[in-house]
Parts: C-alpha cells; sequence; structure tokens
C-alpha cells in the first residue's frame, strides 16, 4: 500500500495553513486532478466539525468520485496545533487515510506534516498508480503551497 509523508517548516501561521486546506471546496481552482468537490454535511461537535464531501478526481481516461469524512481540528497559532483528518467512505478506494498537521513554530511559521496512504480496489489502477504514486503527491503538496504564497504571501 502506497504511503507518503512530508514534513515542511512553511513561512505561515497553523490558522492560514488550516483554513486552506479546509476550504475544500476551492480545491478545483488549484489542486491537479481535482475536477469538482460537494460538501454533502457538515456537523459542528464540541472541539471539531466533521464535513462529510464527494471530490471528484480525474486524469486522462480515469475519473472516479471519493466520499470521504473530514475531521477539522483548529490550531490556534499558539501552542496547540491543529489538524485536518481525512477518513474514507466510499469510491474507488479500498483503504484511504490522510491527516494534516499544523504545529506552530514561532509566530510566523507552522512545521506541516503531511500524511496519506491509500489502495485502489482495482489491481490495473493500484499498478499504474503505483510507479507515479510520489511524484503525484508531491505536486499536490505543492500546489498548496503555491496556493498559500498566493494567498498569504512570503509572512
Amino acid at each position: 500500500m502506497p504511503t507518503h509523508n512530508e514534513i515542511k517548516l512553511l513561512p505561515h501561521r497553523p490558522s492560514q495553513l488550516f483554513d486552506l486546506v479546509s476550504d475544500i471546496e476551492k480545491y478545483p481552482e488549484f489542486l491537479p486532478w481535482c475536477l469538482s468537490v460537494s460538501q454533502i454535511s457538515c456537523k459542528q461537535e464540541s472541539d471539531h466539525e466533521i464535513i462529510i464531501a464527494d471530490m471528484e478526481i480525474g486524469f486522462q481516461f480515469f475519473r472516479e468520485t471519493i466520499r470521504t469524512r473530514v475531521i477539522l481540528n483548529r490550531p490556534d497559532d499558539n501552542e496547540n496545533g491543529g489538524s485536518v483528518e481525512v477518513e474514507y467512505i466510499n469510491g474507488p478506494l479500498k483503504y484511504l487515510r490522510n491527516h494534516w498537521l499544523f504545529k506552530p513554530v514561532d509566530m510566523k511559521s507552522c512545521e506541516l506534516d503531511f500524511f496519506v496512504e491509500f489502495e485502489f480496489k482495482s489491481i490495473l489502477f493500484q499498478q499504474l498508480i503505483g510507479s507515479l504514486f510520489h511524484q503525484a503527491v508531491k505536486k499536490m503538496v505543492l500546489a498548496f503551497e503555491v496556493r498559500a504564497k498566493e494567498l498569504f504571501g512570503d509572512d
């Protein structure tokens, strides 16, 4: 099962990066292979928010919709980092686990910990993505970095 983990120091506050990652309906504007996102439901819990969303992804002949549960834990920019946890519900995958962790470093920077692990139900798709997995994920993480720079500057 392919996994990818990146830890980066970025010149943005945890709350800024959290807002970028949690604004899932904007993903089609900047995220490669993301064709559309539809929020199905949103529920506020005591200390976090839960969103159910469908994301349509596509590349060449491949087009599928993945339904996920997105758990949002807002950071406070001081000591408490936040997180975005993604749990798989339905779609072409057998398994998906994804998280974004935002750890404050100082008043203007954040350590970002990105992790993703997934497996397609189809062995054919799994073999196709296998060789390109790390390149594709790095391209997606870079898209978030570029978007953060566009929105927040270099701080």
